[in-house]
């Protein structure tokens, strides 16, 4: 028996779902359609209100009835049930989704669409508590000497009246202003702006003006999606070039300058010759991967002195446990031999601390990896390195989990592979691990259920925080000192997850930060300096000329454990940084300034994002800047209950010995093998 969702129907502000039935048994005594909220465990039962035939039939609910009054909760996604009754039998059968919705805005700051999950199941997802003064639209493209943009027209079936694109300069202060007329597809305006109106040598923002219910609005155009398939580039007949972009805050930048000349179209040549440099490295690196993979099967006598091999994050860093670890290892057991696996980029940071090293897919790295006596990472190997039955493998991992992992990742949309495929890879790579490192009983229950892991677990807590609970106020004092931070102020760390809407090109506009730094300097200037700790992927982007000794980017730090311990606060998103820093009991502040946007994403947490954090959240930022001033009035969380719960939870284990414990078992095995 099956029920599977085929049509989504609008009538006077009901929404009528329409249902194929298949192989479903006749009669029944009675039909009807359970909503169950996968949150709360809320249910909603509504009869079937009518039968088109035999195996169609359709329900009439109210999407405002599947959003209720709560405490935190704000976004609500519910699975459906065919509920159906026959004779003395009751059963459930969960309905399946042939249709997938367009969104459909209830209000302002509501909104829902119907999805299937990664198992083809219907989800019936409402968006609530979004922000009023954004306007979301469907796509913009520059042509025809025009810039189009498609949007909803339409709130709940009733028309948005007056509707007007408009420009912002907020350089000069200027605004332009452009009347939408023409109507799409049903609910959908096609608005357009020549591109002979627009002011030359200008960067604009684009908002759109209405009039909703009596009210006068003018909100921020924003765009979920990314720009991917839109033309957002073009140059006019009078050699203008004019550029698109997404902000940080998804919102939209018309830019217009100077088209570029021949001479600099000439000197943008090697570019393109580096895409082809490009490729033809790519391909060596298939020929290298083959050649690695006949070396690994090869295999290798063990080297007669112990030997550990260390890598962090697949070579690109000398960083986190392994680091912590070796560091241990080198001072206690100087004898054994230690052997850093890295990419050439680290190189110099190996030669210039002695550090013994061999580079990554050499024919030497195949041969250190296969004689050593223990491998030490905080990620995984690649699937074709091959283990020797006589080495041990130990898994520190790199952080506290936040966002689900492995198993647990319903659906994998990483390109060349698939959910099934990824989920079998990570199972076997995990199982070769022979001990796996938890820093607390949660992650450790993570572990077990997202790596499909049956070894040993070492519950010691991270290598990486030790340095977090043994160091001292002199040694705090000695790296500000060195990093050049002034004795006499307050520190606020800004460290967020990476966006993957944060970069459209490499170089192609400089990353902005989602609060202003005048007016953190304004209100702080004086008494706290920021410090901002980005992704590499955008450390390069940032521009924080003019705001010496108050701003400063350590965001290519190579340990950013120092950088926990020289600040007094932390702003944070979605990264699982704030894990680690709470071991200081210092304040915690959270800033998801684009949380509404992606909600459905920030269903993969383990956790309930706005239950459970150890800080209060921002919601914008006016509230972000005054939340600052608190928590740096408040530099000691250690009498804040709702804190030390989250702290007794997830960092109590740690004792700053979490590094010996782990030379302390290899010891051990040595011992019991030798």
């Amino acid at each position: 028996m099956r029920a599977i969702l085929s049509g989504l129907h609008h009538k006077k502000n009901i929404q009528e779902l329409e249902l194929e039935l298949i192989d479903v048994p006749e009669p029944f005594d009675d039909l009807a359609v359970t909503f169950l909220e996968k949150q709360s465990q809320a249910s909603l039962t509504i009869p079937i209100s009518k039968a088109v035939s035999a195996d169609v039939v359709r329900i009439k609910v109210d999407a405002n009835d599947l959003q209720y009054q709560t405490g935190s909760q704000s976004e609500f996604s519910w699975e459906m049930y065919l509920n159906l009754r026959q004779q003395h039998t009751r059963g459930l059968i969960q309905v399946e989704s042939e249709y997938l919705s367009d969104r459909h805005q209830l209000t302002l700051t509501s909104y829902y669409q119907v999805n299937s999950d990664a198992n083809g199941m219907a989800v019936f997802n409402m968006h609530t508590q979004q922000a009023d003064d954004e306007f979301t639209i469907k796509a913009i493209n520059l042509q025809d000497d025009q810039l189009q943009i498609t949007g909803p027209s339409r709130i709940n079936n009733q028309p948005i009246d007056n509707q007007r694109l408009v420009l912002k300069n907020a350089s000069a202060d200027s605004t332009a202003e452009w009347p939408i007329t023409h109507m799409s597809l049903h609910g959908l305006f096609l608005g357009t702006i020549p591109l002979s109106d627009l002011a030359a040598d200008t960067t604009q923002q684009l908002f759109i003006r209405s009039t909703v219910n009596g009210q006068d609005l003018e909100q921020r155009v924003v765009m979920s999606q990314s720009l991917a398939g839109q033309v957002t580039q073009t140059i006019t007949a009078g050699h203008r070039l004019v550029m698109i972009e997404k902000r940080y805050d998804n919102g939209i930048r018309v830019q217009e300058t100077a088209a570029p000349t021949v001479p600099e179209r000439i000197a943008a040549v090697p570019g393109k010759v580096g895409g082809v440099t490009r490729f033809l490295s790519m391909l060596m690196d298939k020929v290298n991967l083959v050649y690695m993979r006949r070396l690994f099967k090869r295999g290798h006598r063990p080297y007669d002195q112990p030997t550990l091999v260390f890598e962090s994050f697949g070579g690109r860093q000398v960083s986190d446990s392994p680091y912590a670890i070796y560091l241990l290892f080198k001072q206690l057991y100087p004898g054994f031999n230690f052997i850093w696996s890295i990419d050439r980029s680290q190189k110099h940071f190996c030669k210039e601390n002695d550090i013994p090293y061999v580079i990554r897919r050499t024919s030497k790295w195949v041969r250190v990896l296969g004689k050593a006596s223990f491998w030490i990472s905080n990620a995984r190997f690649p699937s074709w390195v091959k283990k020797p039955q006589y080495l041990t493998y130990i898994q520190t991992w790199h952080g506290t989990p936040l966002k689900k992992l492995g198993l647990d990742i319903e659906n994998v949309s990483m390109p060349g592979t698939t959910t099934a495929k990824y989920h079998v890879n990570f199972v076997r790579e995990a199982n070769r691990w022979d001990a796996l490192v938890s820093p607390n009983d949660y992650s450790t229950r993570i572990f077990r259920s997202a790596f499909g892991y049956n070894n040993q677990i070492l519950k010691v807590g991270y290598p990486r925080n030790d340095e977090l609970i043994n160091s001292t106020p002199d040694d705090v004092t000695a790296l500000k000192q060195e990093l050049g931070i002034p004795l006499d102020k307050k520190v606020v760390l800004y460290a967020p997850t990476y966006r993957d809407n944060q970069f459209a090109e490499k170089g192609k506009y400089t990353f902005e930060l989602p609060f202003s730094l005048d007016e953190f300097q304004k209100q702080y200037g004086d008494d706290a300096v920021l410090v901002l700790r980005m992704h590499y992927l955008i450390s390069n982007a940032l521009d924080i000329s003019g705001y010496e000794g108050v701003v400063f980017d350590f965001s290519n730090h190579p340990n950013i454990s120092d950088l926990y311990l020289i600040s007094d606060m932390l702003i944070t998103d979605y990264s699982s940084v704030f894990f680690d820093f709470a071991y200081l009991k210092r304040p915690i502040l959270f800033y998801p300034y684009d949380y509404h946007m992606y909600k459905d994403e920030l269903r993969g947490f383990y956790l309930d994002y706005e239950k459970d954090l150890p800080g209060e959240i921002a919601q914008n930022e006016t509230q972000l800047l005054s939340l600052i001033g608190d928590k740096l009035a408040t530099p000691d969380m250690s009498n804040n209950k709702k804190f030390m719960d989250f702290y007794r939870r997830f960092c109590s284990i740690d004792d700053g010995l979490s590094s010996l414990k782990i030379v302390n078992y290899v010891i051990q095995q040595i011992q019991k093998n030798g």
